[in-house]
């Protein structure tokens, strides 16, 4: 394709593909791109105590909820591989909000047809991601004397971050593979079951 039919600028990325945020293509998607996007952004923007990557975030939360749901819970952030983030106050208050939410729903569903995830996520997802802000807020940040507006019962345990970018790369990758295996067996069985 003429890539002069592409909306908006490209971004090279970790594997070395062209990747056009703005106007995404499952064949622009990789999961080495996306583990090790994450792996480098630091959650809340970077204000913890210590470095504690998206990557394993998203690994705590396919780890989190439903089962059924684990590989929707691993790439439920996968659009910050390409976007980086904004938080929470920004999408929710301000001008640029509106903007960067219609941008990742976009990506997202993208990434949704590239690894065959249902395009809405799981509510069983939602929960672990809200208890998992909730359980890093507590074990990873300082206090603070205004009530945050998220709200939710924080994980049991404590959670020290376990993973240097690399690490945590190779942890995410590792999860993914174990929940595409699970995945594809899965589906072998049932087909199997049907007489198919």
């Amino acid at each position: 394709m003429d890539n002069s039919e592409r909306v908006g600028d490209w971004i090279q990325t970790f594997c070395g593909l062209v990747m056009y945020p703005l106007d995404p293509r499952p064949e622009e998607i990789d999961i080495r791109d996306i583990a090790h996007a994450l792996s480098n952004l630091c959650r809340f923007t970077g204000h913890v105590r210590t470095f504690y990557s998206v990557g394993e975030h998203s690994v705590r939360v396919s780890r989190a909820c439903d089962p059924a749901d684990a590989l929707w819970g691993l790439l439920h952030d996968a659009s910050e591989a390409y976007l980086a983030d904004m938080s929470r106050p920004m999408k929710r208050s301000s001008q640029f909000g509106p903007i960067y939410c219609a941008v990742e729903e976009r990506l997202m569903r993208i990434i949704c047809i590239k690894f065959g995830l249902s395009k809405d996520c799981p509510e069983s997802v939602k929960v672990a991601d809200t208890r998992l802000l909730m359980t890093e807020k507590r074990d990873l940040m300082h206090g603070c004397n205004k009530p945050w507006e998220d709200i939710g019962e924080p994980l049991e345990g404590t959670i020290i971050p376990a993973y240097n970018p690399g690490q945590a790369a190779r942890s995410f990758l590792r999860r993914f593979e174990q929940l595409t295996v699970e995945q594809t067996q899965s589906e072998v069985k049932t087909n199997t079951d049907r007489g198919q």
